[in-house]
């Protein structure tokens, strides 16, 4: 079920906002540097964490399902047991993609996901992914920016 090489070089490609559920604003978190990273190669990142109005200078909101405008990819820094009603949400508002980050993982949420017709990632983190997949010298680097 978990997204090949390809459909995740695609995505990567393809896909340009991003919204990050469980963004910290603790910058020796993982989701504060991956989402550093993102926007430095110009993705449009928003945060989800209810504890804040913004995170790096990006708007937070509380649940995907409050952000404006269309979500593409949803990118998960939560627990596991968290990601079903993440799932729920992303169905409602039709993301196209699930992304769970690394240790982050939920079989039954994850087949809920795919049968709606989303692309899911699981266990990946999505900067490793970019690097793996993404020409470095591809894109802006908005390095002064974050």
């Amino acid at each position: 079920m978990n997204a090949t090489p390809e459909q995740i070089k695609d995505v990567l490609t393809k896909y340009k906002r991003i919204a990050v559920v469980g963004l910290s604003p603790n910058e020796e978190r993982p989701s504060n540097g991956v989402t550093r990273y993102m926007i430095r190669k110009g993705y449009d990142v928003v945060g989800v964490n209810p504890g804040h109005e913004s995170i790096l200078g990006q708007p937070c909101y509380i649940s995907v399902l409050d952000v404006p405008g269309q979500i593409e990819i949803v990118n998960v820094f939560r627990n596991s047991s968290a990601v079903p009603e993440v799932v729920d949400h992303c169905i409602e508002m039709k993301a196209k993609v699930i992304w769970l980050q690394e240790g982050v993982t939920h079989a039954e949420a994850e087949e809920k996901a795919s049968k709606a017709g989303m692309i899911v990632i699981s266990d990946k983190c999505i900067l490793k992914e970019h690097r793996k997949y993404i020409p470095h010298d591809s894109g802006p680097d908005k390095s002064q920016a974050v």
